[in-house]
């Protein structure tokens, strides 16, 4: 089993989604986009699985929309820190 392809954290696709709903890729460079995300899934609980499609079929509707409001929610607060941290870097 290789640990690193045969598992990730199910928030990383939710992050990764919301990122381009919000066409956040437009305006941030690749480097701002890790950082983003990097603080994002720190804010958010750890939720290992093997496949999308099983944690898709296990998820309640209630479920979903609260793990997507968390992402929404983490992903704004990560988003405002980054540019914060931009400013001070150009001053």
């Amino acid at each position: 089993m290789a640990m690193d392809t045969d598992i990730h954290n199910f928030y990383e696709h939710l992050v990764l989604e919301s990122i381009r709903e919000q066409e956040l890729f437009t305006h941030l460079t690749q480097e701002q986009l890790a950082d983003l995300c990097c603080l994002t899934l720190n804010q958010l609980p750890a939720h290992y699985i093997r496949h999308d499609v099983d944690m898709v079929y296990f998820l309640t509707d209630e479920e979903r929309k609260s793990m997507q409001l968390k992402v929404h929610q983490a992903l704004s607060h990560a988003y405002s820190r980054l540019l914060k941290n931009d400013e001070r870097d150009d001053a």
